[in-house]
């Protein structure tokens, strides 16, 4: 589920690169969707990124390709190439996405359980490895979980949506078990909550007064944030997954 200001800007780069093969600059994105800062365009191309709706190309700036529509315009929209640009190395700048995980989401609480028994966790929307979560608090939206795959402790199921991890192992369309806590050991892979605002799944690594949130893919770029802008919500203790 894109937010709406992703959607205009999705079709707005795909509007451009069709009309001209030249992606449109951070400022004519900036005046196109009324933002005040690029700041913005920043997090909204990395939530487009993350979701697989476009793809940046490596040392070229303002390069990028649209690899998907949202649903009902299209499965796919491969734009043409965009026209080669001198190599232009940017600096890193952390990248925070807004969302909607300023509240701890309520889980179910787990007790020694015999083996081969099953339990029901409450299942609350998608986490997309790094763009925001959508906390669902419906209860009728829930997980059953082999209980061998839990200890004893408050847990929650998500929805996994994007590659980020998937040098970890999670893929997109897992499903994943969290168990609330609020502090991790270096190297854990952690819920964590950025600015109050965004929610990530990613491993967590601190260093003095800074934390890194860490990717599984090469394609993403570690992001390193004061360590009184981010909350560990939970780590993650399991995951499930379906073949279709």
């Amino acid at each position: 589920m894109l937010t709406r200001k992703q959607r205009e800007l999705l079709l707005f780069v795909h509007s451009r690169l069709s009309e001209s093969g030249i992606s449109p600059s951070f400022d004519e994105m900036k005046d196109a969707l009324e933002l005040k800062s690029k700041s913005g365009i920043h997090r909204l191309i990395t939530g487009l990124e993350e979701r697989g709706f476009i793809r940046r190309l490596p040392h070229r700036a303002r390069a990028l390709e649209v690899l998907r529509l949202p649903e009902g315009m299209g499965a796919s929209a491969p734009a043409p190439t965009p026209a080669p640009e001198p190599e232009i190395q940017p600096p890193f700048r952390p990248q925070v996405i807004q969302g909607n995980f300023s509240h701890a989401l309520p889980g179910r609480t787990i007790e020694a359980q015999p083996s081969g028994e099953t339990i029901q966790l409450p299942l609350y929307g998608k986490i997309a490895a790094g763009t925001p979560i959508e906390a669902l608090r419906d209860h009728s939206n829930m997980a059953e979980v082999p209980a061998a795959l839990l200890g004893k402790g408050d847990h929650y199921a998500l929805e996994v949506e994007g590659d980020s991890m998937v040098e970890a192992g999670i893929l997109d369309g897992d499903t994943i078990l969290i168990r609330r806590c609020d502090t991790a050991d270096n190297g854990t892979i952690v819920v964590a909550l950025v600015d109050n605002m965004e929610a990530t799944l990613k491993r967590l690594r601190r260093k003095g007064n800074t934390i890194a949130l860490e990717p599984a893919n090469a394609a993403y770029e570690t992001r390193i944030f004061g360590s009184d802008r981010v909350q560990v919500q939970g780590r993650l203790v399991g995951l499930i997954r379906r073949y279709h």
